[in-house]
């Protein structure tokens, strides 16, 4: 899936997209205003798209001088569900930051970066995770772990998972020499530990 376009599993269509900048601002939007969000879209077709969700219930509009505004109909029976798919992205986050909590052996260091965290996922991307494990670590309890999260992860969201794993002592040693730690510092989404002790990991090497 595109858990940046989340709605896209349910509609593939330009409904899906303006419902969720509906649910993501929260406030009233004239055509031209959700426009501007959807630059992708023709201001036309997302007129049409607002007719068409009006006529359901789930978008609310108003007359304001010769303009007419529209809002998310927020007591309608199907914006509950609306809203939770388009908030798939936080949703995916939360479950995967529950799944590293519950370890036996939790990572020093976990973070989701790539595509995920840049919000440019497609159907193709992998979901790439960043684990930064003890040196302690007992090895097989690690890897099966790091192995069940995957499948878990694949399973929620039908893309490959990619975990990316160092252990304290090889980042230590080579923070300075992989890009992209440096990306992972910068963009990534931490779920585990501190982003500052990551970005300091990097920097520390590179002086």
């Amino acid at each position: 899936m595109d858990l940046s376009r989340p709605l896209m599993t349910v509609t593939p269509t330009l409904d899906g997209d303006v419902l969720a900048a509906l649910v993501g601002h929260d406030g009233v939007f004239t055509t031209g205003q959700l426009h501007r969000l959807l630059t992708r879209h023709s201001e036309e077709g997302i007129r049409k798209v607002l007719k068409r969700l009006e006529k359901q219930g789930v978008v609310l509009t108003d007359r304001v001088g010769n303009a007419f505004t529209y809002r998310l109909n927020r007591d309608h029976l199907a914006t509950e569900h609306i809203i939770g798919l388009a908030q798939l992205r936080k949703t995916f986050l939360e479950r995967v930051e529950e799944r590293l909590e519950s370890w036996r052996v939790p990572p020093v260091y976990a973070a989701v970066f790539g595509s995920v965290a840049r919000g440019s996922m497609t159907l193709d991307s992998d979901v790439d995770l960043l684990l930064i494990r003890p040196d302690d670590a007992d090895d097989d309890l690690w890897e099966t772990q790091v192995h069940e999260l995957a499948a878990e992860v694949t399973r929620w969201v039908g893309n490959d998972t990619r975990p990316l794993e160092f252990t304290e002592a090889e980042l230590a040693d080579r923070a300075h020499e992989e890009p992209v730690l440096r990306d992972v510092a910068r963009d990534g989404l931490t779920l585990v530990g501190s982003r500052a002790w990551l970005a300091g990991q990097v920097r520390k090497r590179k002086d």
